[in-house]
């Protein structure tokens, strides 16, 4: 509503300047500065310049007047001016569009950036893991290896101990055996050769304190 407003104000000030006969004409304006007897103490003045630091908002009288700031100056834009304000306006529309679009790519290859390394850390976790898990198995399956040589080897030395002892034990019987023939063949060998003595010299006058027990012996042992 204010913005109509202060169209409507600017189209009825607009329309006063621009008529004859209205306050704002120059004629009226000389006929009531001077001094008349009706009018006899206005006395012609000079009007004060603008001060140079109020805020001017310059427009364009053919478009809709924006009275957010500053001292309204309405003025007539040429045509070449127009032209140059819309190829302006299209220009920094362009540039607006293009900078959205920019920011669309830059946020889309950002997203697509953020993906791709969350699905190359998620690639990353996940051959991690299975190379955990291969580690785990070879170490599983060394480890078991090594229980199943160490149990082999364990029973292999068992078994060995064990045909050692066998060995040792037969080796042991066999030399008791060949240590009881020998000692036996030594007995025959020493019974045959008492037998022989006494087969020989056993009726010999000088030998009957020997061939008496002698013969008792080979009596015992017969």
């Amino acid at each position: 509503m204010k913005k109509n407003l202060a169209v409507f104000l600017l189209a009825a000030l607009a329309a006063g300047c621009s008529g004859t006969g209205g306050r704002f004409d120059p004629g009226v304006v000389d006929r009531r500065d001077s001094g008349t007897a009706a009018n006899p103490v206005v006395q012609e003045t000079q009007v004060p310049p603008m001060d140079p630091k109020r805020k001017v908002s310059e427009q364009d009288c053919s478009r809709p007047v924006d009275t957010s700031g500053g001292n309204l100056m309405c003025r007539e834009v040429t045509a070449a001016e127009r032209r140059a304000r819309i190829e302006e306006e299209e220009r920094q529309a362009r540039a607006r569009k293009e900078a959205q679009e920019r920011a669309a790519r830059e946020r889309l290859e950002r997203e697509r950036a953020a993906q791709a390394a969350l699905a190359a850390a998620a690639l990353a976790a996940r051959n991690a893991e299975l190379e955990r898990l291969a580690a785990e198995r070879r170490r599983l399956e060394e480890e078991a290896a090594r229980k199943a040589r160490e149990e082999r080897e364990r029973q292999e030395k068992a078994e060995a101990d064990a045909r050692a002892r066998l060995l040792a034990a037969q080796e042991a019987r066999e030399a008791a055996e060949r240590e009881r023939q020998r000692l036996e063949q030594e007995w025959l060998a020493g019974r045959a050769l008492l037998e022989r003595f006494m087969a020989t010299y056993g009726k010999v006058e000088k030998f009957k304190d020997v061939a008496k027990p002698i013969s008792g012996f080979l009596d015992k042992t017969r």
